[in-house]
């Protein structure tokens, strides 16, 4: 049997995001912590794995920087709180320091657990889905007991509600449906009003969700009397959390982190959403060579774009050229459209907007200067618009409702895409899915958003004749802007 390796802090720091397991650390009184595996890692910071201790299976999580004691000591107090409160969290069966530096915490581990963020991910229910109030009740139920207990958890998130699997006699509450409360570094003693940490919790859920906020307020006090607000007042809270969660989140894209791999050199600029950066190593290394390859769409002066195949699955290279010296010249000290497509289908799908999935930027650098880019996204394989209407019908029922609630939500957030012809819309799983996103905007001013939404709207309504039945549908269901 191969042996284990002990690690130190030290060693574990400098292995970054990728630590070698199986590991084991020791305990300050020299017990062995078995790591197998690792379900988190913050590089240099803090560890989460599923790991073994006096022969029961733990959870552990190691703090390993300098301020690990701090983030120990809150975790385990925001763990104790918790319980204290009756409050549904994992019990906590060993604590202390490790060997030589560093602080570990472990609390028992929940087989075929999961977070209702990773369920969420797996079902991504729609507002009208049935699913999703059983889905949303629990987690604001909980939330509100946690403020009736009076406590607050200051990064309420769908990743800090777990669902164990099955059910544990000596805490009658742990069973399949129930939630549990992780993540106590976050856990703190209520000051005040809590409506802002509800509003958190709801921004979590794209703007469409924004017409179910009455069943997340009845959850929430279903569990507590004391806070009711009023839903204007709720809804202005949640839009101004969702504006901060969408800065962040864009800023993340362009940064390395553990959602996105980032790459930035004197020659280049590569961010690549991170679970996709080994299958797609490859054709990042050679995107030219990819293109030469796949199937073309189209190979015009700005832009070529091409299917290509990864692991058997279908995606779309888009390269933006430089048609000459000048055109070269023009583009160099802005952001490129690969650029702002990138940030864009990233918007939408934070939104909860159909569109293909962005999955990589490059950027071809001279130190300062931005040269050729790269985008590449998953493909759909929806027919667009002009193929999918015909100009002699209206919509039926599940098109009509798709199209009326597309627009509504690009209208209610102010985007607009710039060039919306028909074949910019395609439709696939009986959505609306948004495509070619190098002009679309997200305003800040109404005049501004109002001339574009003019112009989107007048761009849509001439892919059919003007006096056609569809055309005449589409004129009296968009909305207008004033």
């Amino acid at each position: 049997m191969t042996a284990v390796a002990r690690l130190s802090t030290g060693e574990l720091c400098r292995a970054g995001r990728e630590p070698v397991t199986p590991f084991q650390v020791r305990d300050a009184d020299g017990e062995s912590i078995a790591v197998s595996r690792l379900l988190r890692v913050l590089p240099g910071k803090r560890l989460v794995g599923d790991a073994r201790w006096r022969g029961q299976r733990v959870l552990v999580k190691l703090f390993i920087d300098r301020c690990g004691k701090r983030h120990w000591a809150r975790e385990r107090q925001g763990l104790t709180r918790l319980h204290d409160a009756g409050l549904p969290t994992p019990d906590v069966v060993g604590a202390g320091a490790l060997d030589g530096d560093g602080y570990f915490l472990l609390t028992g581990f929940l087989e075929n657990s999961r977070t209702l963020a990773e369920r969420w991910a797996t079902e991504n229910p729609t507002p009208d889905d049935a699913r999703a109030e059983d889905l949303l009740r629990p987690a604001f139920a909980l939330l509100g007991r946690l403020h009736a207990a009076g406590l607050i958890q200051t990064d309420p998130h769908f990743g800090n509600f777990l669902e164990p699997h099955g059910r544990d006699e000596s805490r009658p509450y742990i069973h399949a449906g129930a939630l549990l409360l992780i993540d106590g570094d976050g856990v703190e003693r209520l000051r005040g009003d809590p409506m802002n940490n509800l509003a958190l919790l709801a921004a979590q859920l794209p703007s469409a969700w924004d017409s179910r906020v009455d069943v997340l307020l009845d959850a929430y006090t279903s569990e507590q009397t004391r806070w009711r607000p009023e839903r204007d007042a709720l809804l202005s809270m949640i839009e101004r959390a969702r504006k901060r969660r969408l800065a962040d989140f864009l800023g993340k894209t362009l940064r390395d982190c553990s959602q996105f791999a980032v790459r930035h050199t004197a020659r280049l600029f590569l961010s690549v959403v991170r679970e996709q950066h080994e299958a797609l190593a490859a054709l990042l290394d050679d995107p030219d060579a990819a293109i030469a390859r796949g199937a073309p769409f189209k190979d015009g002066g700005t832009c070529t774009v091409a299917r290509v195949e990864v692991d058997g699955r279908a995606r779309v290279i888009k390269r933006y050229n430089l048609k000459n010296p000048y055109h070269a010249l023009s583009r160099c000290w802005r952001p490129s459209r690969a650029w702002h497509s990138w940030l864009a289908g990233h918007r939408l799908t934070f939104h909860g907007i159909a569109t293909p999935a962005p999955l990589a930027l490059i950027e071809e650098r001279a130190g300062p200067l931005r040269r050729r880019a790269y985008l590449l996204s998953e493909f759909c394989p929806g027919e667009n618009l002009l193929q999918h209407l015909s100009p002699e019908r209206e919509p039926d029922a599940a098109e009509a409702k798709a199209i009326t609630t597309f627009f509504s939500l690009l209208f209610r957030l102010r985007i607009t895409h710039g060039d919306l012809k028909a074949t910019n819309l395609l439709w696939h799983d009986q959505r609306l899915v948004l495509i070619d996103l190098d002009a679309l905007v997200q305003h800040r001013s109404d005049i501004a958003f109002a001339r574009g939404w003019r112009r989107d709207r007048a761009r849509l309504l001439r892919n059919w004749p003007a006096d056609s039945v569809l055309c005449r549908w589409l004129d009296a269901h968009l909305p207008e802007a004033r």
